[in-house]
């Protein structure tokens, strides 16, 4: 069997415009189940009509550039085109989303981006999508629009999407509040990951027995989880095979006066030496928060109750 192979185009000059397309439109940070929902059904409508299925995004997500603040991410570019092509999709359009191009009036995006630039058969969105400068765009105007220059529109009613259930803020609330991986696994129907290389530290989880490997975050933005100790399967570049571990998230109290954050991971029955390897950190659940322990001793004690925990929650 022929694994699907979805179209990436990155920026409005490599875009092939396709006038056999069915279009969806949004941020989709996270590809959560939400928008798992809006992409299948997109799918399926594509289908229907014989066309292919497009989701045109924006690259950096458009509340950063309208606010001027960094907009933490669930998922990259590359994470979200990933998740978008094991749902089916056949096209994956990033456009630069920069102040001139929040600029455009919702009849100039219509007219010139969706009908001109990349050709519309049928424009799927749901009930409440807002879009254009100042938001002025909805589905009357794009109703009215489609009639005007030959396009449909489907409008996806909100039970189907249960956005009230789930959302990318909801999300992010989660992780860095609550740090509840298990429960945004449930609202991303996969586990939350996180890309790094591994990079030299102090060495000292070597001297009590537990060495870990410090992790430098591949992409600053995304959405790191709350300080703590979390069970973590984690894979290396290239590989398939996932290992099991620990990672601690925080400022180390025991053995650091710095409040600098530092994510460090401990793989069990692993002896390698894994400098400058690229890994992903998939979340499986958190174990405790993080605190200052009264001497190295009772530090360790607490890290083999840990690895006992996570080794149970992990099957390992």
């Amino acid at each position: 069997m022929i694994a699907h192979s979805m179209k990436r185009e990155y920026g409005l000059d490599r875009v092939e415009r396709d006038r056999n397309s069915v279009v969806t439109v949004g941020s989709f940070d996270g590809v959560h189940v939400g928008h798992q929902a809006i992409i299948r059904y997109l799918v399926r409508r594509a289908k229907v009509h014989h066309a292919q299925s497009v989701v045109v995004s924006f690259e950096p997500h458009p509340r950063e550039v309208l606010t001027g603040e960094v907009m933490p991410l669930l998922t990259t570019i590359d994470e979200r085109a990933d998740c978008l092509e094991a749902l089916g999709l056949d096209r994956f359009i990033i456009l630069e989303f920069t102040r001139e191009f929040a600029a455009r009036s919702a009849e100039d995006f219509v007219s010139d981006i969706l009908v001109g630039c990349i050709g519309v058969q049928e424009v799927v969105v749901g009930y409440d999508h807002r879009f254009g400068r100042g938001r002025k765009g909805d589905t009357h105007l794009l109703k009215q629009m489609g009639k005007e220059l030959g396009f449909d529109v489907d409008i996806i009613p909100a039970q189907a999407v249960a956005e009230d259930i789930v959302s990318s803020s909801r999300i992010r609330t989660l992780l860095t509040r609550d740090g509840d991986v298990r429960g945004v696994a449930l609202l991303l129907a996969r586990p939350y990951t996180l890309d790094g290389a591994i990079v030299r530290g102090a060495g000292r989880g070597r001297t009590i027995g537990f060495p870990t490997a410090n992790i430098r975050i591949a992409n600053d933005k995304k959405v790191v989880p709350r300080h703590g100790v979390y069970a973590v399967r984690v894979r290396f570049r290239g590989e398939d095979q996932a290992y099991g571990g620990m990672m601690n998230i925080g400022v180390r109290p025991t053995v650091n006066s710095t409040r600098e954050t530092h994510l460090e991971v401990h793989l069990f029955d692993f002896n390698h030496d894994v400098y400058g390897q690229d890994i992903q950190i998939a979340f499986v659940d958190r174990l405790r928060d993080e605190r200052k322990f009264a001497s190295l001793e009772d530090l360790t004690a607490q890290l083999k109750r840990d690895e006992h925990s996570s080794r149970s929650l992990l099957g390992v």
